[in-house]
């Protein structure tokens, strides 16, 4: 467990800190396709509506692993606290910039502490008795803030959802 936390507070210092730019043109439906595929049957076995809904020929410019990892710390977040309803990951363009979302019918984060939920180590009080440190949503600020990404927390009625927009020059960025 303290492994796990060190090696979360050094990939939240590393994306901090910009020190990994291997940006590449990332096909987003691919990379959400091989996330959502690791916990869609997870939420399965919670009895769990798991939904997909990928916008093809999407493509933003960013690090494959750290987006991959931004979208698992939400999607695992979304199964963690959703005890009913479902879990929705949708890869879709937002005037015309890329965009990541992920909704769910869990309990939501209430308006005043999502601000707070985006640093390091905080918890909600209802999710102290669950397993976690406090670093998933930090790590998903960090790399939205290396990126350039736009990150909203909204509410989802019920529950939360989660918007990683792209920036629109990254996006029709080539290869260089």
């Amino acid at each position: 467990s303290l492994l796990a936390t060190f090696a979360a507070l050094l990939r939240i210092a590393r994306a901090e800190a910009g020190s990994q730019r291997n940006y590449v043109n990332i096909d987003l439906h691919a990379l959400a396709e091989e996330v959502a595929d690791l916990y869609s049957p997870l939420a399965e076995e919670k009895g769990l509506r798991f939904v997909t809904q990928f916008q093809p020929g999407v493509i933003a410019r960013g690090d494959p692993n750290l987006i991959a990892q931004a979208l698992a710390n939400l999607l695992d977040n979304a199964v963690k606290y959703t005890h009913e309803g479902s879990v929705t990951v949708a890869v879709t363009e937002q005037e015309g910039r890329p965009a990541l979302v992920v909704s769910d019918t869990g309990p939501g984060i209430p308006a005043a502490f999502r601000d707070k939920v985006l640093e390091r180590l905080f918890r909600l009080e209802q999710s102290r008795t669950s397993p976690g440190s406090g670093l998933g949503l930090s790590l998903v600020a960090a790399v939205a803030k290396s990126h350039g990404l736009d990150l909203n927390l909204s509410d989802n009625s019920p529950g939360l959802k989660v918007t990683l927009r792209f920036p629109l020059q990254q996006a029709n960025a080539g290869d260089a």
